[in-house]
């Protein structure tokens, strides 16, 4: 077993910042996000790390708390992947189309690869109720999603969640066929979870879980969205949902992930778990 990984890097999920009074019903602290942050990426900094991942829900509502907590990721020394969950769509609605250039992203989905993995960045807002214009036909697919999964008894037709459409379900499919002819391992991530079967998963969860199923190469699955964390493994993909940072006073989630040939190893901080996770197709 080597004792050095092929590489590192660090997650963030749901710091959700504004200067808001902290919700104490639900145990989120917004305004304490940018502290916690601070302290996140001071200790990713004292580390070797390829990139720090955060999972979405950067913000928790208003254009404005972009120009606060952006800036914090100017200490970070190493490189910043950003994807967008569904508060930070909780701004004013001349904004929505902007959102992804704000923090950044070179588009609402897309990739990228280090050491043989290829990271695929998913915009689980697509298929919503919240990202998507007033009008657009895409609000009411997200309706009819969450009326039929309602109708089903699911517990995730929640106007929280969101869904890919199909153009970026394809475009999915492909990348997942074009990474097993390169002999590439594959890390999904999303805001949204899609396994364990939980209130906070995507609206076409079950869809995306049978898609991944068919791969033998996709080894994780990276979320957050869902504050008190989850984890499970499907088809011997790895479903890990990071806990949100927001949450409680005091107490920060943040985690490290150390790539291996043949597994994962999650040291979490603050309320975040670690955990050693064997890969399939080692």
């Amino acid at each position: 077993m080597p004792s050095a990984p092929l590489f590192r890097f660090g997650v963030i999920a749901d710091p959700q910042y504004a200067d808001l009074a902290p919700n104490l019903t639900l145990n989120r602290y917004p305004a304490n996000s940018l502290d916690k942050l601070r302290a996140a990426i001071e200790e990713f900094n004292r580390h070797d790390l390829a990139f720090v991942v955060t999972l979405g829900d950067i913000i928790d509502r208003e254009w404005k708390s972009f120009d606060a907590i952006l800036p914090v990721y100017e200490a970070l020394q190493h490189r910043k992947h950003f994807l967008l969950g569904n508060h930070d769509f909780a701004v004013a609605s001349q904004h929505l189309g902007s959102i992804s250039a704000r923090v950044g992203m070179p588009s609402a989905y897309y990739e990228f690869v280090h050491f043989g993995y290829r990271f695929i960045v998913l915009d689980g807002n697509e298929i919503s109720v919240f990202a998507p214009p007033e009008g657009d036909p895409r609000r009411q697919e997200a309706k009819d999603l969450m009326t039929a999964l309602e109708r089903a008894g699911a517990l995730n037709g929640q106007r929280w969640n969101g869904a890919i459409g199909d153009t970026q379900y394809g475009w999915l499919a492909a990348k997942l066929r074009e990474t097993k002819a390169a002999g590439e391992k594959v890390i999904v991530l999303n805001h949204y979870p899609i396994f364990p079967d939980n209130a906070h998963n995507a609206l076409n969860s079950d869809r995306m879980l049978a898609l991944l199923a068919e791969h033998d190469h996709v080894v994780a699955y990276l979320s957050g969205h869902n504050h008190s964390g989850n984890f499970g493994v499907s088809d011997g993909i790895c479903f890990v949902n990071f806990k949100g940072m927001v949450d409680t006073e005091d107490t920060s989630a943040y985690a490290i992930v150390a790539v291996y040939g043949n597994r994962l190893e999650i040291t979490g901080y603050g309320r975040e778990e670690s955990r050693v996770l064997a890969l399939q197709s080692a």
